[in-house]
């Protein structure tokens, strides 16, 4: 967010959708309880890997999300970001080819034992399947590597299918995340209408074919009152430390003017 605001004084929202996810915000002030004073506004880190750990999103959650948590670090946990992060979404996938093995629609019925080892289906794959506008030469190679030479044009075209399909619920669920940011913003501050930019960063948002479109027509449907301007951050961490410090650094000096 800072680095982009750097060049777009519209820049009031932050956001990144990479190995994990997560947003920032300025919020106004007197909305922050644990602060003292009412004028201006404060950024806020919104840690929203974290939601839906009190059941939120459970009717969004299939058995597959719930394979998932249960073999990670942290089970019950950063549920939101489970359903979006790059950790995450090729093991949503191999999840979902395991199953439909096991019922006889992939592969004629035969797992290889690579695919039954945990994280062997990168989310890279995901971002190389769909960037190939054929995708079954890239299908076909990725399935060798997993054991599977077997297979044939039919398993390709259902492959592509399972991770165009967890690709855009991920980008849905995002965009949904992010409506609600961008409308409240626009509510606090009494608009029938909100300007605003984004700052975005991270892996997956920058190199999926199509999550970043997906997104933000999700953004659009169920936010329509905001219009919504994405500015891609290139070494958002290192510039945004730097302005920051830059900031601190004035106001300190004219304090002791």
């Amino acid at each position: 967010m800072m680095t982009c605001a750097y060049e777009d004084p519209k820049c009031e929202l932050g956001l990144i959708v990479g190995t994990g996810t997560n947003a920032c915000y300025m919020e106004e002030l007197h909305n922050i309880e644990t602060v003292e004073g009412n004028e201006g506004r404060m950024c806020v880190n919104v840690e929203w890997g974290a939601f839906g750990e009190n059941g939120e999103l459970d009717d969004f959650c299939t058995e597959f999300d719930r394979a998932v948590d249960e073999c990670s670090n942290y089970p019950g946990k950063q549920r939101y970001e489970k359903m979006i992060g790059g950790m995450y979404l090729g093991e949503i996938v191999r999840n979902v080819l395991m199953d439909y093995t096991a019922k006889g629609l992939l592969f004629r019925g035969k797992v290889s034992e690579r695919l039954k080892t945990r994280g062997i289906f990168e989310t890279k794959f995901l971002s190389q399947i769909e960037s190939d506008r054929l995708a079954m030469r890239q299908v076909r190679s990725i399935l060798q590597h997993l054991g599977l030479a077997g297979s044939t044009c039919d398993d390709s075209v259902l492959v592509k299918e399972v991770c165009s399909v967890v690709a855009r619920r991920a980008a849905q669920l995002c965009g949904a995340g992010l409506a609600a940011l961008v409308d409240k913003i626009r509510q606090n501050r009494n608009l029938n209408q909100l300007s605003i930019t984004v700052g975005v960063d991270g892996t997956l948002y920058k190199t999926h074919p199509h999550f970043s479109s997906i997104m933000q027509e999700t953004l659009q449907d169920l936010a329509p009152q905001c219009e919504v301007t994405f500015l891609k951050s290139e070494d958002g961490s290192g510039k945004g430390a730097a302005l920051i410090t830059a900031v601190a650094c004035r106001f300190k000096n004219e304090k002791l003017q």
